[in-house]
């Protein structure tokens, strides 16, 4: 049996794989010990060839071609999972890469723990793989700790929404039949919010154990604030939303889920307000899809985390979609001419927000049958 069993999903990456593949093989652990499961999702360039080289260079090496191009990285992370011989599992990205140290610190550390996972810290990098100074979590504010559900504060804003930052327990993750979302995006928010909510111990790990390539191509996942996301996009995500939603609502935990709410109700507002792809038909559909997510914001009560955002969806709740998408234009236009950072922060809650959000715990609670 392998020590570890690390799953990548593959899509026309030939710049960049070689990087990871090799991050792995050069890992202070021993990486024959390591079994690489590399997924490729039709991939239209030279990753094939690439996989090809490495699986018959490395017996620990396995290559899997899908047999129809998915374009979302659940299903080729699911099939990766079904040939997993690992004791524990670990996903990467096949543009990102690991530190040297990444597979033994984290084997370590679950081992030792006895955890169901371990999530950790991880750090950014351009696309040219220069790792940035500052990890994304100050190792001054955040030691090592052990999460819980029932904290909307630490626990909420360490645990991101990735499964590249993690190791799991096979066992755990197989005895609670938990899997990605397939052929939607957020397929690894639902993956790791199913397994926090199944957990006993999960453990936080202050060590940068990741780096997350910044680039901004068109096969990528979006690593930036800039969105062109098109109708087909909003439909998905909308789905997957929707999952993620009664997932943690048949698990009785609406309490944190009301924090990760107030993050995605923002993120995916400017998502639809950045897009240029959608006609005011579409965007009228799109508002009408999800009006029941808007509505969300009054029921678990979370107030919008900006003023336009609230005038935004006071307007949906209404049903004057209109008036909505006219608001929108105006907001898309003032951002074209902020700074990529201003516009990034705008798209997400501030410690001021929720902070706000947590004076209505009580109010919440009280009326949490009801929901």
């Amino acid at each position: 049996m392998y020590k570890i069993s690390i799953i990548i999903p593959t899509y026309n990456v030939e710049k960049y794989l070689r990087d990871l593949l090799e991050s792995i093989i050069n890992q202070t652990m021993n990486f024959r010990e390591i079994q690489v499961i590399m997924v490729d999702d039709l991939s239209k360039d030279n990753t094939r060839d690439i996989i090809d080289e490495y699986t018959a260079k490395y017996s620990n090496f396995i290559g899997i071609k899908l047999n129809k191009n998915n374009k979302i990285a659940g299903t080729a992370r699911n099939e990766g999972m079904k040939v997993a011989e690992g004791k524990y599992l670990m996903f990467a990205d096949s543009d990102d890469f690991y530190p040297q140290d990444a597979c033994e610190k984290l084997y370590n550390a679950i081992e030792q723990k006895k955890a169901d996972f371990i999530t950790a810290n991880y750090i950014n990098a351009d696309f040219d793989g220069t790792v940035w100074e500052k990890p994304i979590f100050d190792k001054e504010k955040y030691k090592d700790f052990k999460l819980s559900i029932t904290d909307y504060n630490k626990s909420f804003y360490i645990l991101n929404s990735s499964a590249c930052n993690k190791i799991f327990r096979k066992t755990f993750v197989e005895e609670h039949q938990i899997k990605f979302l397939e052929g939607v995006p957020a397929e690894d928010a639902y993956f790791t919010t199913s397994c926090f909510m199944q957990s006993k111990k999960v453990y936080y790990l202050s060590d940068v154990i990741y780096c997350y390539r910044q680039r901004n191509e068109g096969n990528k996942k979006s690593k930036s604030v800039s969105f062109n996301c098109s109708r087909d996009y909003f439909s998905r995500i909308n789905n997957a939303y929707q999952k993620i939603y009664n997932n943690f609502k048949e698990n009785g935990h609406l309490g944190f889920y009301r924090y990760t709410y107030a993050k995605n109700m923002s993120y995916m507002l400017y998502k639809f307000i950045d897009s240029s792809m959608l006609t005011d038909e579409q965007r009228i559909d799109v508002l009408k899809e999800m009006r029941w997510f808007y509505n969300l914001s009054d029921i678990l009560k979370v107030p919008a985390a900006q003023k336009c955002q609230r005038m935004i969806i006071e307007k949906i709740q209404k049903e004057d979609y209109q008036g909505a998408i006219n608001y929108c234009k105006i907001i898309a236009d003032i951002r074209t001419q902020l700074p990529k950072d201003v516009k990034e922060n705008m798209s997400r809650p501030d410690s001021k927000m929720y902070k706000e959000i947590s004076k209505y715990d009580e109010e919440f609670k009280e009326s949490e049958e009801n929901v």
